[in-house]
């Protein structure tokens, strides 16, 4: 395989990963022009976000055996004209009714989008850093929507959301069109049933580590700004901007600590437990939200430990089920996902309870540690 062709692999599984994570984000980053434009509550409108969000976790599994089946590429294509259809559709008028059915749509896309970028670059570059890579387009294009979309929406209004996404879809798809070919052992005419993938001990584990990792980090994310502004006495500007380190660090983490077990791939599992060791330190210095500097510092190295396990994780995922890898990295992404569905609300809850949302907080920095006995026992997974 040339560099060039590898390149463009690379941007092929870029274009995915940007098109499925910025459907995650580019609602919620004009939440209250968007309640305004619909006439609704916010609470109405985090729903156009979590419709999404269930239906790209329940589609991990059946996206994957559908990339085993006809190719990576083939299917990425599909998830991305999913995306598209889906945005424009949502376009159409101001109804609650019809952004929730085409939000839901919408997450059928994204998780096409995410495990064929997955299995896309590993099936024609095999390279942990390649992984690394795309795993930081996902998590990326989320920070990036919160940057854009506000900025676009003087112009579109509530539309900014939708116009981004299906323009983020078909600059995808032309980088996926420039992409090479799926390879023949892209294709997979043994049938394995979801059964044997959820039943599966090693990727059971590896989708805790994930759960772990970009799981925790994005439910922190979620209420970092929250508890900055209330415990912390931080503006919401500043409390955003240090806030959104838990999740763009990744960008540098997630590429870099793939660079890393190409290399040394003996050590990975260790490096994976000091991440945890890590973002269990992070979460607890979040917990005190103050001085502005601490704040700074825990954010920053909670977004840099939680990038550290994907490649990984994705890596050995596949690897452990040759047979269906891409069923196998949409399991162990449903895991994660499942994670962040359980845990917001009850992270919420914690705002409720006395301390300002420490209390939350500090239960996530215990369970860091205690997802370190959910490291699968070999050295590496390759």
């Amino acid at each position: 395989m040339t560099r060039g062709t590898a390149a463009r692999a690379a941007a092929g599984g870029i274009g995915l990963g940007l098109s499925a994570g910025w459907n995650l984000a580019n609602v919620g980053a004009i939440a209250d022009e968007t309640a305004a434009g619909y006439g609704v509550s916010l609470a109405v409108v985090g729903l156009f976000t979590t419709a999404l969000f269930v239906m790209h976790a329940a589609m991990q599994i059946p996206a994957g055996r559908l990339a085993d089946g006809v190719g990576a590429r083939r299917i990425g294509f599909a998830g991305l004209a999913v995306c598209v259809v889906c945005s424009l559709g949502a376009l159409a008028t101001a109804s609650p009714a019809l952004a929730l059915s085409m939000r839901t749509l919408t997450g059928i896309g994204t998780a096409i989008c995410f495990v064929a970028g997955s299995d896309y670059v590993r099936a024609v570059s095999g390279s942990p850093f390649a992984q690394g890579v795309f795993g930081a387009s996902g998590v990326g294009s989320g920070g990036l929507a919160l940057a854009i979309v506000p900025q676009v929406e003087p112009l579109f209004d509530w539309r900014a959301a939708y116009v981004t996404a299906a323009a983020v879809a078909v600059l995808g798809a032309l980088a996926l069109l420039a992409g090479p070919a799926d390879p023949p052992r892209a294709r997979r005419e043994r049938h394995v049933g979801a059964g044997r993938i959820a039943t599966d001990p090693l990727l059971v584990r590896l989708g805790l580590v994930h759960a772990a990792s970009f799981g925790l980090s994005v439910l922190l994310g979620d209420w970092v700004v929250t508890l900055l502004e209330r415990a912390g006495g931080l503006s919401s500007g500043v409390a955003g901007a240090v806030g959104s380190l838990t999740l763009l660090l990744g960008i540098a983490s997630r590429p870099l600590a793939g660079l890393y077990m190409r290399r040394r791939p003996e050590r990975m599992r260790r490096a994976v437990g000091w991440s945890f060791a890590a973002g269990a330190a992070g979460t607890a210095l979040l917990v005190a939200a103050e001085p502005l500097p601490l704040a700074l510092a825990a954010s920053a190295l909670v977004g840099l430990a939680a990038g550290v396990p994907f490649a990984y994780v994705f890596t050995g995922a596949s690897a452990a089920r040759p047979d269906a890898p891409a069923a196998a990295v949409g399991f162990v992404n449903m895991i994660a996902a499942a994670s962040i569905l359980v845990g917001n609300p009850l992270l919420g809850l914690g705002f409720s309870a006395p301390g300002d949302g420490r209390i939350g907080f500090a239960v996530v920095a215990v369970l860091w540690l205690a997802m370190l006995a959910a490291l699968p026992r070999r050295r590496h997974p390759l």
